[in-house]
């Protein structure tokens, strides 16, 4: 499965990005998706998690309120929608996918997940 990761870019302080990722599987429907992020010298951080059917997500308390991650399964993709940016969330965003045609739920470690894009820098500025 590749995943490809596109919207990210500069953006000011308060500004906002909307994230996708588009999946190459047919199977999009059974993957657990989530969005991490990782500055340099860092682990990868969740910012959010969203189960097979959509209908549960997870946020990190940094994500809370300002972050909306949402799929479209007929279209393959996961959206991360992020408002009110600020300069704690300049890193690189990582989707990330791992297949699960069994066990509905969120899956919150980057341990979890087999699949992972190539990355897409935010950069948030003053």
């Amino acid at each position: 499965v590749q995943l490809a990761e596109s919207g990210g870019g500069l953006v000011q302080t308060g500004g906002s990005l909307r994230l996708s990722c588009v999946a190459s599987t047919p199977n999009f429907s059974l993957y657990a998706m989530a969005w991490f992020r990782q500055v340099p010298g860092q682990e990868h951080e969740i910012v959010a998690a969203v189960t097979r059917s959509g209908e549960e997500t997870y946020y990190a308390d940094s994500a809370k309120g300002r972050f909306t991650i949402s799929r479209d399964n007929a279209k393959n993709t996961v959206y991360l929608q992020m408002n009110g940016l600020n300069a704690e969330d300049t890193a690189i965003y990582y989707c990330a996918a791992d297949f699960r045609p069994i066990q509905q739920g969120l899956h919150l470690n980057d341990y979890e997940y087999r699949y992972w894009g190539q990355g897409t820098r935010v950069s948030v500025s003053s």
